[in-house]
């Protein structure tokens, strides 16, 4: 969903037929400054600053998209009509708090792999309608998107494979049929479906549930006669599991928890 069309309807649920403190207020110029209550990472600003000039608002930043901060820092400075900016104080607040939340996590997620080369995705397990909002908000904590949708990378899963009979012959047939540019994704849960995986000819194999026992034996595997084909691991991923998974030599782990597991910082608006 375009940002402006996103904003739209997030204020229209929020204002419905009307803010009623608008009603029998008086418009008069305001300022206000969002505060952190919490530490965290910043997300947000692109969808704020898009926001700010639908409605009029002029905003000073204190803070980048992904960017740490500490509780007690003013992330943003707003000045506007006070019937606006009045109207508007939980969209803005819920846009930080949202994407804020999903950074903050990510980048814990990605700290903990520094250094082992290993990139963190996301994956679709984003919550309906806000799934261009979420990916942007893992962006901002440093991970990086796995597919936005089904239309831009052909991911084989378990459902899916149960209906092929044939899976060389079925990638032939695909190769054909889908853009040039789009990669094929087969998801594998044991070494022998790997294997049949590598030799049908897809672009990315996922080690599903596989130990990291498993993984490793995998990723021998690949080194050895399919070193052009990437490797993702997936399935119980945490903190306390990702370093040991980035450890097997891998390519990308993906997880849904840092989208779906976010738990919400705390930030407050004032007037000032």
């Amino acid at each position: 969903m375009l940002k402006e069309k996103f904003i739209q309807v997030m204020v229209e649920e929020d204002v419905g037929r009307g803010d009623l403190f608008s009603r029998i207020s008086e418009s008069k110029e305001v300022r206000a400054y969002i505060v952190a209550k919490s530490d965290g990472v910043f997300g947000g600003r692109e969808y704020i600053e898009t926001l700010a000039k639908m409605y009029d608002l002029a905003l000073t930043w204190e803070v980048k998209d992904g960017e740490a901060f500490k509780k007690g820092k003013k992330l943003l400075f707003i000045a506007g009509d006070s019937k606006n900016l009045l109207s508007l104080e939980r969209s803005i607040l819920d846009i930080a708090l949202h994407a804020s939340s999903i950074a903050t996590l990510t980048h814990r997620y990605v700290k903990a792999i520094e250094g082992t080369g290993v990139k963190l995705l996301d994956t679709r397990k984003t919550r309906p309608l806000l799934r261009a909002f979420e990916k942007y908000a893992v962006r901002c904590g440093g991970g990086l998107n796995h597919r936005m949708g089904l239309d831009d990378c052909l991911m084989l899963k378990d459902t899916h494979l149960k209906t092929i009979e044939n899976l060389e012959a079925f990638m032939q047939e695909v190769r054909t049929k889908i853009p040039f540019t789009a990669k094929v994704e087969i998801e594998c849960e044991t070494f022998e479906m790997v294997q049949k995986a590598m030799k049908a000819g897809a672009d990315i194999v996922m080690c599903d549930n596989m130990s990291n026992e498993e993984i490793v034996k995998v990723v021998a595997f690949r080194n050895a006669h399919y070193p052009h084909i990437l490797l993702e691991a997936s399935g119980n991923v945490t903190l306390d599991t990702i370093e040991a998974i980035a450890q097997t030599g891998v390519d990308a782990i993906s997880s849904g928890s840092i989208i779906h597991q976010a738990n919400w910082i705390d930030l407050s608006m004032k007037v000032y």
